[in-house]
């Protein structure tokens, strides 16, 4: 299954698990592109579980979407990736590397909060000053 929710004007999040078939990933990619129209400085938050390779004739649907899905690409500045999984994160951040306009960066499933963090452009630094900045005297 892959699905693919837009919280925001700018921010989608895409929830994949399991195995996808030819239907569903042709199903998916049009939901992911229409989704996407509008978007500019865009974030996603990308929750990977319980991974399954998808079907030969579902990597040839996404093989011929390749064009549009690569024009997606320009409309997002940040991608945080969840995953229990660590070859998942490696391999996300190495494909970070590639494409130098959009920063990925992954996460284990229970560090949520530090995902959101980091898309919304918050440090921990920042919300340690933000405690000291209240703290009475």
């Amino acid at each position: 299954m892959l699905h693919v929710s837009k919280p925001s004007t700018n921010r989608l999040n895409i929830e994949l698990s399991g195995a996808l078939d030819a239907e569903a990933m042709g199903s998916a990619l049009h939901n992911l592109i229409e989704k996407s129209e509008g978007i500019t400085n865009g974030k996603m938050l990308y929750r990977i579980s319980d991974f399954e390779m998808p079907t030969l004739s579902a990597m040839a649907v996404e093989l011929q979407q390749m064009p549009r899905l690569f024009s997606l690409i320009n409309k997002f500045e940040k991608c945080a990736v969840l995953s229990d999984t660590a070859w998942i994160r490696t391999a996300a951040e190495i494909e970070g590397a590639m494409f130098p306009s959009l920063a990925i960066k992954s996460f284990a499933m229970k560090d949520i909060k530090a995902a959101e963090a980091w898309l919304d452009d918050q440090t921990h630094e920042e919300s340690d000053r933000d405690d000291d900045e209240n703290f009475p005297v």
